[in-house]
């Protein structure tokens, strides 16, 4: 079980942005793998706070932790921070390591950070896929036909003449308060450190072409219309020796014919005639894992809630199923033939014909309660 993210930076749940800035900082420093050469556990350390600080440190990823935890960014992966490589940590937070962020100098030679050269990323790509609540309900694989940028066989590269190979730029300025150094990526190569040399007919200015690929997809069970999907390294390549960018995928939730969603729990509207609430009957209705057949007791009133447990969505935080929620309507018929009229007239003034109702029988609001509770 993965540790909880807040727990690996040592901050509480409803810590500050910066308190949760300054842990991260704090534990970067600490576990830096320049000062820890060779310790396994401190660049594991390293890569989990990292991981735990690309969530927390972002409002929206970090609200959607607040409400599904790690599930929110797992299975197929969610635009979370699992499996983070250095190329990851160093490329996404220079803010924090930059800029003689650990009092002046930096670190280097770690995963070409500090003065070394800096592997670019490519560019994500983004697609929406339509789910059924079937596929929702249960989880799924999906193949998506994706066109991404691709190295082209056959192109080589060369050490850029502006940084020569460092990514970086170094300018010099003189100010009141002395002369000042800063550091920024090389505009001619993009702080790859690398050039074209030659590529191939048909190849773009960075030595990549267009293809067609078909990428599998795992869908976890319990996602939500709107939520977003991260699969790491299928979006387009970047030149050189760059990492490839991912593919980010949203989920958009089709309208079920008979069944809405509320949550985990799941409504359906079951209409029966008079006859069969005062005789009862059996009746089929859908479920995300096929029909079922229900008996509906005999005298039922409408408005009744006959609760299926387990039979709605499985939880993205892996807390079980929800409930199908059957709600019985009785059905009044708007047109009668005149023996019919003559016998509801003839019941009209018969005890059992007159609403009683128990104890047992709640209110529209008690029950409304109940379904929320």
């Amino acid at each position: 079980m993965k540790e909880d993210y807040y727990e690996i930076l040592g901050v509480s749940k409803d810590a500050s942005a910066a308190e949760i800035k300054k842990a991260y900082r704090k534990m970067a420093l600490k576990h830096h793998p320049d000062k820890n050469p060779g310790d396994s556990k401190s660049e594991d350390l390293f890569k989990k706070s990292a991981e735990a600080y690309e969530v927390l440190g972002n409002q929206e990823k970090r609200a959607k932790y607040d409400r599904f935890g790690h599930q929110a960014f797992d299975g197929g992966g969610f635009g979370g921070g699992g499996g983070m490589n250095m190329d990851d940590i160093f490329s996404q937070f220079g803010d924090i390591f930059g800029g003689g962020g650990f009092g002046g100098g930096g670190f280097s030679g770690f995963g070409g950070f500090g003065g070394g050269q800096r592997r670019a990323k490519g560019s994500n790509l983004r697609i929406r896929v339509s789910l059924n609540l079937e596929e929702i309900a249960n989880g799924c694989e999906k193949k998506i036909k994706v066109k991404r940028k691709l190295q082209a066989s056959g192109t080589t590269y060369k050490t850029c003449s502006t940084c020569n190979g460092t990514g970086q730029v170094t300018r010099v300025t003189n100010t009141i308060l002395g002369r000042m150094q800063t550091a920024s990526p090389c505009t001619t190569c993009g702080g790859s450190g690398q050039m074209i040399d030659q590529k191939p007919e048909g190849s773009d200015a960075q030595g990549l072409v267009m293809k067609e690929e078909t990428v599998s997809i795992k869908i976890p069970a319990g996602v939500e219309d709107g939520m977003q999907l991260k699969v790491s390294g299928k979006g387009n390549d970047a030149p050189g020796n760059g990492i490839p960018g991912d593919l980010l995928v949203a989920i958009e939730e089709k309208e079920h014919p008979s069944l809405q969603r509320e949550g985990d729990n799941l409504h359906y509207d079951l209409y029966i005639s008079y006859s069969e609430a005062a005789l009862g009957a059996s009746r089929e209705i859908d479920t995300v894992t096929g029909k079922v057949r229900i008996k509906i007791e005999e005298g039922v009133q409408s408005g009744k809630i006959l609760r299926l447990r387990g039979k709605g969505i499985s939880s993205i935080n892996g807390y079980g199923k929800g409930d199908l929620l059957v709600h019985v309507n009785v059905w009044t018929p708007k047109t009668l033939s005149r023996e019919q009229k003559e016998f509801f007239e003839r019941m009209a003034e018969d005890e059992n014909f007159q609403p009683n109702p128990e104890k047992s029988d709640k209110s529209f609001f008690e029950k409304v309660k109940d379904m929320f509770s």
